[in-house]
């Protein structure tokens, strides 16, 4: 049975494949749509290359010019904030909106501190406040550098079957990311977007004024406990904060039109997507 979600996501990488691009010395890769509007720069999580948000993309790319990153190989939280304000400034990009998921919303939290002369509006998702919380916590608490590959990919197999048993309707999700575990993101990425967590800094104050920051969280995200999210948000004291009451960990892939709307609304976009009206997304 064809995979829906690998289905349209093949589709899409194929009309628009990831450029690579040496950014001081590290190789990314980049998926660049639209060439008017506001600039929406996308980090996806661990599991995820750019085209992670093919949807999203898709949505907005005749309304917004969108930079969409795969991690390199090398580096980490640091490091990359800095290749990133290169990559923009490299390509006449001088303000953008950031969205980050995961490890991406804490890379993002960093490149808007470190950054603030490159990033006006902050979006931070299904994310984590510090990686003090995580550096004892499996996978996290191995030998990032010596464990087998096996090993590690073993345990996102375990997570994310647990999580397949009790949400069976996102079985292809689930095989969309194992795909991702699996060798579409090449072991030393793998790493080094594991260490990046294991090893990252503690986030430095941020200057970007509230009313330039939302959050997004889901009620059911099985990877940031009630008290992690909680913790984020009483860090950024975000403007709004967009709670999704079903969506998991990925909700821009399981619902992906409520992730529109809130992407159109940050942006000043007119909203074309599904909205608030079904008690799906809540925005305080």
């Amino acid at each position: 049975m064809t995979n829906r979600l690998i289905a349209e996501r093949d589709r899409f990488s194929a009309a628009h494949p990831e450029e690579r691009v040496t950014v001081n010395g590290r190789e990314w890769g980049v998926v660049e749509a639209g060439d008017t509007g506001p600039v929406l720069l996308l980090i996806p999580g661990t599991l995820g290359r750019g085209d992670i948000f093919w949807r999203q993309i898709e949505a907005l790319k005749d309304r917004a010019r969108i930079l969409a990153v795969t991690y390199p190989r090398t580096g980490g939280v640091v490091e990359w904030a800095d290749d990133l304000a290169s990559l923009c400034s490299a390509r006449g990009v001088t303000r953008v909106a950031v969205l980050g998921s995961s490890l991406g919303g804490y890379q993002a939290q960093y490149l808007a501190a470190a950054h603030p002369e490159l990033v006006e509006r902050l979006i931070a998702a299904n994310t984590l406040n510090s990686v003090s919380l995580i550096r004892d916590m499996p996978p996290y608490s191995s030998d990032l550098d010596n464990a087998p590959i096996g090993e590690l990919r073993a345990g996102f197999h375990r997570g994310l079957g647990a999580w397949a048993e009790t949400h069976p309707e996102q079985k292809d999700l689930v095989e969309l990311l194992l795909q991702e575990a699996d060798g579409r993101i090449p072991e030393p990425e793998l790493r080094a977007r594991l260490n990046a967590l294991k090893r990252g800094p503690e986030l430095p104050p941020l200057a970007l004024p509230r009313e330039k920051i939302a959050t997004i969280e889901g009620a059911d995200d099985p990877l940031i406990p009630p008290p992690m999210r909680a913790a984020v948000r009483a860090r950024l004291q975000p403007a709004v904060a967009y709670r999704f009451e079903t969506g998991g960990h990925f909700p821009y892939v399981v619902r992906p039109g409520l992730y529109i709307s809130l992407l159109e609304e940050q942006l000043g976009l007119t909203v074309t997507g599904e909205g608030w009206g079904d008690g799906e997304l809540r925005a305080g």
